[in-house]
């Protein structure tokens, strides 16, 4: 089958922010587009990372590609694991302005919409097979409440009436941004390219999830 016959799959990364030169995210997720994953071919785009213009541009690349699932990924530098996120929360509280300088504080991300999306991908699925596969990996109880959660909580109340799958995955640092932060954690670009294709084919092929202790004590 030609590739442009193929279901899609929509996979995001984020903008550099924060002074940074690059984002992993997108870095990672670019060398992902054109490939085939379980029968899907997988469409790359890069979200800005300002509130508000980010989800417009996720909503108009879910109407160009009509994805069967969605993906997007964010940075989460500091954190050891990539990080499966369990939930996306109705508020934006930034603790540092966006690239646009917006820093919205305690507001809905969508007026009166429910307090709370939980995913809809296999997570503890793609757990076993990342940990498995020898990469660090985690189940996360919070996406934060920044721009990641901003576009996790719209890209979930933009799915809430569609048949499409969608979830958000954080990953840490790559190795070569920490190499000027002596004792902060990261991966190597290409243990993230191979986490995400694993987490992916996971979630393409697995509708029942698996009933594995994941959770956090705090």
């Amino acid at each position: 089958m030609s590739d442009a016959k193929l279901p899609t799959v929509l996979l995001t990364g984020f903008a550099p922010f924060d002074g940074e030169t690059v984002n992993p995210s997108w870095q990672a997720v670019q060398q992902l587009h054109g490939r085939r994953i379980a029968g899907h071919r997988i469409v790359a785009r890069q979200l800005p990372v300002e509130f508000g213009t980010a989800l417009r541009a996720l909503r108009a690349a879910i109407r160009e590609t009509a994805p069967s699932l969605v993906l997007c990924v964010g940075q989460a530098g500091g954190r050891a694991a990539i990080s499966l996120e369990r939930v996306a929360i109705n508020v934006d509280d930034a603790r540092i302005p966006d690239n646009a300088g917006r820093q919205p504080i305690d507001r809905e991300i969508v007026a009166g919409g429910p307090a709370a999306y939980f995913t809809r991908l296999p997570i503890k699925a793609m757990l076993a097979a990342l940990r498995e596969a020898d990469i660090p990996a985690e189940v996360s109880q919070t996406a934060g409440t920044y721009v990641c959660n901003h576009v996790f909580y719209g890209l979930m109340h933009a799915l809430r009436t569609k048949r499409v799958r969608g979830g958000f995955v954080h990953i840490p640092y790559s190795t070569d941004q920490v190499a000027l932060r002596p004792g902060t954690p990261g991966l190597p670009l290409d243990v993230l390219v191979r986490g995400l294709r694993i987490a992916l084919r996971v979630a393409l092929e697995t509708h029942a999830d698996q009933e594995l202790a994941a959770g956090a004590e705090h």
